[in-house]
This record gives structure tokens, sequence and C-alpha cells, in this order.
């Protein structure tokens, strides 16, 4: 199989699994990157947010609303402008972004079992290479 293939067929292999680990602690991948994210950085602009995590504004949002609604982060408008809108994890976003860590750790451990730590170090490396020779 071409090497492409490979990391193509390799990633969803990842990624299928990973959504799964995390549905079963209660999550999904966006809710682990606005938590996580969040979880350094108290009442983060919607705007920093999202290019922090990687999502555009719109979808943000939507993704907001159901974490607000869920009653793991609250919102208030940024009282130096009152154009932005500030977000925080609550207590539950808190105990939520706990079970998710949780969950990934035990994936990560999955994901690596086997592998030495130059094996992971190598591949990591091998795997920044290919992404930076596509860009």
């Amino acid at each position: 199989m071409p090497i492409g293939r490979q990391v193509v067929a390799t990633a969803k292999t990842v990624n299928r699994a990973f959504n799964h680990a995390l549905a079963d602690a209660g999550g999904s991948v966006p809710t682990w990157l606005i938590l996580t994210t969040l979880r350094r950085d108290r009442w983060r602009t919607q705007q920093d947010l999202a290019r922090a995590v990687g999502i555009e504004g719109p979808t943000l949002t939507r993704h907001l609303d159901g974490l607000e609604q869920a009653g793991l982060v609250a919102r208030r408008r940024d009282p130096a402008d009152r154009r932005a809108v500030q977000v925080e994890l609550t207590p539950a976003g808190e105990e939520l972004h706990a079970r998710l860590l949780e969950s990934v750790i035990a994936f990560t451990r999955r994901l690596t079992s086997g592998l030495s730590e130059t094996e992971i170090e190598r591949t990591k490396k091998t795997l920044l290479r290919m992404e930076q020779n596509l860009r």
C-alpha cells in the first residue's frame, strides 16, 4: 500500500476510535477541544476561542449554545468591549473535562501500546515532516 494511502487509512481508524472514546465519556472532539482550551485560559473571547480551537465562528457558536444549555460553559459580554463575548468553564464543565481527560489518557495508552518512547518520538517527527512537506 502506498504511504499516503496508509496514512489516510490510519488517520480514519484513529479518528473513529478517538471519537468513540470521547463519546463513551460523554463528549466529542469539539467539546474536548473547547473545554481543554477554556481550562487553560479563563474567560476567553469567542473569537480567541475559535482561533485557538480551529473552528469557524458560527460553528463554534452552535457548539457553545449546546455546551451552555448543558451547563458546561458560561458566556458574558466583555465589560471592556460589549461586542465581545467571553466564555468560561462552569464546575460541570470542569467535571466533564476531567472525565474526558481520563478517556484521552486511556486512548493514548491504547494507541501507543507496545511502542517504545523512541518509536513514538520517531513517529511524531515523521508525521510532522510529512505535514511540513505538504504545506
